[in-house]
């Protein structure tokens, strides 16, 4: 079958009912634009190197697919049971967008689009989705559009927005990560005794994740040398981004303080002789628990922070690493 057919070369096409209309009518419109949107969302697809995100978007495009069918259907269709999308569709994408929202960090301002190449085809695919929801509603004056259509996009351009910010933040996570992990090797190639330490912090971060797991809490465990200087972090799956520098700074302040962060809460109450300590030291100071000094023969050798769940959850955690140490 050839790819041009000349059916079209009057200026018409054919809905799924064989009803010959004019390309330029509006429910031509509100699909073509779905296709666009599709085509952007391949875009972003083709760009991110998350499995995860992946998958979101390639069951979205499929089901956009049988969308475009709805709404390639003539509007003397009245049986609800013959179009494709359902309500059920419209729960999952407000389910992918809850699960969405638990891992990104809010933001309380506009968004610039372009912070990564993904997250900037993502947010065009918003765009072009809400392009498409305006088609619908023009749509909707004067023919049937069935229901779920309309939430489905709605919905979507939602997902899509979560989508490219959770994007960003997971492409954020591994450059820091990549950048730190220059300054260890650099560090190590610098320090003969950085080695020994950056071996015990593996130990102890593996100790201290495998409580994590058992407990169900993703968490990042920081560890620090006497100096206070990063030797080794690791975040764990779906582990907030905020926590990246809450653990690192529980650690140095266990360091720099000589005590573990609950037992600074504890002297940086009101009325406390360490009151307002939190506000020093370019606010690096952390006074809820989660951090512990590192002691060897009476020495402070470093400090482990760790941020996450709870205060009791952290202090467990964190507790387990110092066990492996």
């Amino acid at each position: 079958m050839k790819v041009y057919t000349k059916t079209g070369d009057e200026g018409k096409t054919s809905l799924l009912s064989r009803e010959r209309v004019f390309k330029d009518s509006v429910r031509v419109h509100a699909y073509g634009t779905v296709d666009e949107a599709n085509a952007a969302m391949g875009l972003a697809k083709s760009l991110i190197d998350k499995e995860w995100a992946v998958t979101i978007i390639h069951g979205i495009q499929a089901e956009l697919i049988a969308l475009n069918a709805d709404l390639a259907t003539d509007s003397s269709v009245t049986d609800s049971s013959k179009y494709r999308i359902t309500p059920s569709h419209v729960a999952r994408l407000e389910s992918i967008i809850d699960k969405l929202e638990e891992q990104r960090i809010p933001q309380r301002h506009f968004i610039t689009p372009g912070a990564t190449t993904a997250s900037a085809a993502l947010d065009l695919a918003r765009t072009i989705v809400r392009r498409a929801e305006r088609c619908i509603v023009r749509l909707r004056r004067t023919e049937t559009v069935p229901q779920p259509v309309a939430l489905y996009l709605n919905r979507l351009s939602d997902l899509l927005f979560v989508l490219a910010r959770c994007v960003e933040q997971e492409a954020l996570i591994t450059k820091v990560t990549q950048a730190v992990m220059r300054v260890l090797q650099n560090h190590g190639q610098n320090d003969g005794g950085t080695s020994d330490m950056l071996e015990r912090a593996k130990k102890m971060i593996a100790a201290a994740e495998k409580k994590a797991a058992q407990i169900g809490v993703p968490m990042v465990i920081a560890v620090v040398d006497a100096g206070g200087n990063l030797v080794a972090q690791e975040r764990m799956d779906n582990a907030l981004l905020a926590s990246v520098s809450i653990a690192l700074n529980k650690a140095y302040t266990a360091v720099a303080l000589k005590m573990s962060t609950d037992q600074a809460a504890a002297v940086a109450q009101p009325g406390q002789m360490l009151y307002g300590i939190n506000t020093t030291d370019n606010c690096r100071i952390v006074v809820f628990g989660g951090g512990f000094p590192l002691w060897e023969n009476g020495a402070l050798v470093g400090g482990i922070g760790v941020s996450g769940g709870s205060v009791d959850e952290d202090m467990a955690v964190a507790q387990a690493g110092i066990a492996a140490f």
